[in-house]
């Protein structure tokens, strides 16, 4: 076994250990979970605010354990937009907590500069793509609204916050 591949192996190891180390982190300690109206009004406030910047998007709010809470296709998105919505949330909720980002942005900015960040972005179901964001409660995350269709990611993520924002004071 060549000297680098003892060494990635070994670091895989690592952040499995890690990751394992963190599972709690996975589970909200107040086992509230995002009631689907909320669900709803931060997904229609999301795909209103990209409609009227002249995007057209699909979105998907999933929980801290990645099942879909709510899926939907805007007017005129194209079809891959929901599964991307989606995988851009789960990658949110998959890996958020265990490195401490909100945003899905911060989990593409990671793949990019960690040596492991391929293997990241390989994991099933995840888009490491900026167009997510947290919801939180108590200061935990507790699922994700993911937004897919608008000409860049940035901007989906804007629209992602937006939703976000018009639930937040209601998530208690």
């Amino acid at each position: 076994m060549n000297k680098r591949y003892g060494f990635s192996v070994a670091l895989a190891a690592v952040f499995a250990i890690l990751a394992q180390g963190n599972a709690s982190a996975q589970v909200a300690p107040s086992n509230y979970s995002l009631p689907l109206s909320l669900a709803m009004k931060a997904a229609t406030t999301a795909i209103t605010t990209c409609a009227g910047q002249g995007n057209r998007i699909s979105v998907a709010v999933v929980d801290l354990s990645g099942v879909v809470l709510l899926s939907a296709k805007g007017a005129g998105s194209s079809i891959s937009t929901t599964g991307t919505a989606e995988r851009k949330a789960y990658g949110l909720v998959a890996f958020g907590p265990i490195f401490g980002f909100d945003a899905s942005s911060a989990f593409a900015d990671l793949v990019l500069k960690n040596p492991l960040g391929p293997q990241l972005a390989a994991t099933p179901g995840v888009a490491a793509l900026p167009g997510a964001v947290a919801i939180k409660f108590g200061g935990q995350t507790i699922a994700a609204l993911g937004v897919s269709g608008s000409p860049g990611g940035d901007k989906d993520e804007a629209c992602a916050k937006a939703g976000v924002a018009s639930i937040q004071g209601d998530v208690r």
